[in-house]
């Protein structure tokens, strides 16, 4: 079995905020791969299907961010998930909108929900790294992170939701540069 995380803030308030990107991304695989409905276990939401073959069940912590790992480090243990079998999507500060960075393991990059996970789950889980920039003023970063996405960065945004949502079993199979190199190509339109 496959464990995906999307990372977020529970509440209407924080459904667009660019912080929630992991949130959408979770979405957008339920949807498109017709998984069951949302269900409330683990402090969280969770809905299951399989792709290719694979079991997968999805978990959006309704924890908060900061406490994201209470949740998943609860469906880690029930499901007894290896943590190499577990993928979180997340925002990144320190990646150009809509790029993507996948990879196992390393620091949190102060992102709170990755420091949350670490401590409950341990490093070694798999990290699909969100583009959301960074303002360019550290002042700034609270309020690019809790803000919602404008209108004209839904040009990037629903291209890459859905790209991720289709190149879903590369992920599953660990075919990370793949799906690196597809989004990329996808959202140059050549894909």
């Amino acid at each position: 079995m496959h464990l995906l995380v999307g990372l977020g803030n529970p509440g209407a308030a924080y459904s667009r905020n660019r912080h929630n990107i992991g949130f959408m991304a979770a979405d957008e695989i339920v949807r498109r791969h017709g998984f069951s409905s949302w269900r409330n276990k683990f402090q969280g939401e969770t809905a299951d299907g399989t792709v290719d073959g694979a079991k997968v069940l999805v978990l959006k912590p309704q924890t908060f961010m900061n406490l994201s790992g209470q949740s998943v480090g609860a469906a880690v243990q029930f499901h007894k998930i290896p943590t190499e079998n577990v993928i979180v999507f997340y925002d990144e500060l320190d990646l150009a909108p809509g790029k993507i960075r996948i990879k196992k393991g390393g620091g949190s990059g102060g992102h709170n929900g990755i420091k949350s996970l670490d401590a409950h789950i341990g490093a070694d889980y798999w990290r699909v790294r969100l583009g959301i920039g960074h303002p360019g003023d550290k002042a700034l970063v609270t309020a690019r992170v809790l803000g919602d996405f404008s209108k004209a960065e839904q040009s990037w945004l629903d291209p890459l939701l859905q790209g991720l949502s289709d190149t879903l079993p590369l992920l599953l199979a660990g075919r990370h540069n793949d799906v690196m190199t597809k989004l990329a190509l996808l959202l140059q339109g050549e894909g």
